[in-house]
Order: C-alpha cells, then sequence, then structure tokens
C-alpha cells in the first residue's frame, strides 16, 4: 500500500509556517486545527523544517514560556525526513518509528503536497489488517 492512498483520504491543503511566524502564533494554528507538527517554508515556497508540539513543549521547558515569542525558526526541527506518495506505508511506518517522530512531509518533484501523521499510517494498517481478516475468515467458511 502507498502513501498516495492516505493522501487521496485527506485534505490535501497543507498549512505551513514561515521561519519568521512566532511560536505562539504555530501553537494557535496548531491548537486550532488539531493537529500535531506544521511544515515550515521560505519565501520561495522550500521546505526547511517541521514544527511540533514536542519541540514547542522542549522550548519551554529549555526557555521559559518567553520561547512563545520567538521565530518558529528558532525552534523548528531542520533537515526533515520526507517521504513520496509512491512510498511504501510500511516503511514509512518504521522511519516515523526508527526516527522518533510523528508526522512525516510528503513531497513530489520537490514540492510540499502533503503531510501523514503516525496516526493515518496505524488506520490504514489496521483496516488492511481487518480486511485480510474479513478474507481469511470468508475462505475458512467457504472451506467448511
Amino acid at each position: 500500500m502507498k502513501i498516495s492512498t492516505i493522501l487521496a483520504r485527506k485534505e490535501r491543503d497543507v498549512l505551513t509556517l514561515r521561519p519568521e511566524d512566532t511560536v505562539q502564533t504555530a501553537g494557535t494554528l496548531l491548537a486550532t486545527n488539531n493537529i500535531g507538527a506544521l511544515p515550515v517554508r521560505d519565501m520561495h515556497g522550500n521546505l526547511i523544517g517541521i514544527l511540533s508540539e514536542r519541540d514547542i513543549i522542549r522550548g519551554i521547558y529549555r526557555q521559559g514560556i518567553e520561547i512563545m515569542n520567538q521565530a518558529v525558526g528558532d525552534l523548528m526541527t531542520r533537515g526533515v525526513k520526507t517521504c513520496t506518495p509512491d512510498d511504501d506505508v510500511k516503511e514509512v511506518l518504521e522511519a516515523m518509528s526508527v526516527g522518533h517522530f510523528r508526522h512525516m512531509p510528503v513531497v513530489e518533484n520537490s514540492r510540499l503536497i502533503g503531510m501523514v501523521s503516525q496516526g493515518d499510517v496505524v488506520k490504514l494498517r489496521l483496516e488492511q489488517s481487518e480486511m485480510e481478516t474479513g478474507v481469511m475468515r470468508d475462505i475458512a467458511i467457504a472451506k467448511c
């Protein structure tokens, strides 16, 4: 199963941040949209980082609530791991698990086209497992 399967089920508009946006702005976007991470793009639209709820919490722990007035660029994670629509769901989930992150930007031809979360991937894998179980049950019933 491919990442494109997940993208087909999701809203394709991707909220993003700019490095000069404040962490307060990021927190508001995360909370009001019920999401856990936002990609950060430069003025040319290139993906340059990602900011997650976890990044904000770590920033508050290290620097206090004043972090909310700082620029996203100061707190974001750089060197973001990405995937493509053609990547295998199982491999993406493994990369997320190994890398200890829950959100991955999806790029195509160097352009950000979506975001997938561990929750998206797990949901699809569970649906796939349930379908396979149903098929196996039908085969078992048919043999009786």
